[in-house]
């Protein structure tokens, strides 16, 4: 899996920004895809049922979802949002078994810090 960090600031031309952070560090974002079998997707992701339960109960976790992608029927759609890096990487030491690791034909996921959020 691929994980990259993205720095930066939200600034909005119309209307003010709500600070994100958590004291001095940002929230984090985790986004991307995984990609399995077409035939394996659903039961990929009822494999994962307890991980989602166990990530949304960690400490600092404040989101957590893998979702079917309604157009590609091999594509695993991944959001997470974190406290800290540090809550991520311990949940993280958790993360898929080998079995499920042996599924995911490719990944493109990545890791957002946020610093800014503003009503859509």
């Amino acid at each position: 899996m691929q994980v990259a960090v993205m720095l930066g600031n939200v600034r909005s031309q119309q209307g003010s920004y709500e600070c994100a952070t958590r004291g001095n560090t940002a929230v984090i974002i985790v986004s991307g895809y995984l990609s399995v079998a077409a035939d394996k997707r659903e039961e990929y992701i009822s494999g994962c049922h307890s991980v989602i339960e166990q990530a949304r109960a960690a400490d600092g976790c404040l989101d957590f979802a893998l979702s079917p992608d309604p157009i590609d029927p091999g594509r695993i759609n991944v959001y997470e949002r974190w406290e800290s890096d540090e809550q991520l990487m311990k949940f993280r030491g958790s993360g898929p078994d080998d079995e499920q690791n042996a599924e995911i034909l490719g990944a493109d996921v990545w890791r957002y810090r946020i610093s800014a959020k503003e009503a859509p």
